[in-house]
């Protein structure tokens, strides 16, 4: 997820200067006229907390729902631009994944897993990642905003996105892993590589992102830097000799 907190006052008064080069961060507790003009878009669908992994399992969308509330409720959406993703198709998601494992995604649901045994099995989809009602529509509309966000970057229309819905990093070609199913973070990658000529992905979550240092591990267009919990840790990789 591309996140940033604009805590900065509109008052002049509050604005200070700093010989500093201009592309440092500012001292802590100051804020300055560059953070007030940063153009910031949110994107959040009211959908997505109604979705459910199961009973006891700790995966819960319904989070991304309380975090919007606070949003709402701190006034923080007055200082973004605020979005209703636009649904990507399947097709848009097999940039990355494969054709088959996202055909999969589409038609599984709860009433028919009896009949993909053998799909359930090769694309890791069970325990750790359960079908549920509306599964597909789900991932839908967690990359929906990670690559609508990504758009708006590669035209100049904004300089930070907020998707607290993405950042589904474990997720690979053909398999899903550790909550994951489609990996908008590899998705809208590719689609900044649209227009950059280099991508630079930070990862702060307590687990590898291994999905995604995965999936451009051969090219020297994107680096993937992971700060993680490592050893006896899901996903279990991501030692720091790994240097791609």
């Amino acid at each position: 997820n591309n996140n940033n907190n604009n805590n900065s006052d509109n008052n002049d008064n509050n604005t200070t200067t700093s010989s500093r080069d201009s592309n440092s961060l500012p001292a802590p507790g100051t804020t300055t006229t560059s953070l007030n003009q940063r153009r910031v878009s949110y994107f959040y669908d009211a959908e997505i907390g109604n979705y459910h992994y199961g009973q006891g399992h700790p995966m819960k969308p319904h989070r991304i729902r309380m975090t919007h509330n606070l949003v709402v409720n701190y006034g923080l959406y007055r200082r973004m631009e605020v979005f209703r993703p636009r649904l990507v198709s399947p097709t848009a998601m097999t940039r990355f994944h494969s054709d088959d494992y996202i055909n999969f995604l589409k038609v599984i649901s709860p009433d028919n897993m009896q009949d993909y045994i053998r799909q359930l099995q090769r694309f890791n989809v069970g325990e750790d990642c359960p079908v549920f009602d509306g599964l597909f529509e789900f991932c839908q509309l967690y990359t929906s905003g990670s690559i609508g966000g990504a758009a708006r970057l590669n035209e100049n229309r904004v300089d930070v996105v907020i998707n607290y819905a993405g950042g589904l990093h474990h997720a690979k070609r053909a398999e899903a892993s550790g909550f994951c199913y489609v990996n908008d973070c590899v998705l809208a990658i590719l689609e900044l590589l649209k227009k950059h000529e280099r991508v630079l992905y930070i990862d702060i979550d307590i687990h590898h992102g291994d999905g995604v240092e995965e999936a451009f591990y051969t090219t020297n267009r994107v680096m993937t830097v992971s700060f993680h919990k490592f050893g006896e840790y899901f996903p279990g990789t991501g030692d720091v000799h790994d240097v791609g």
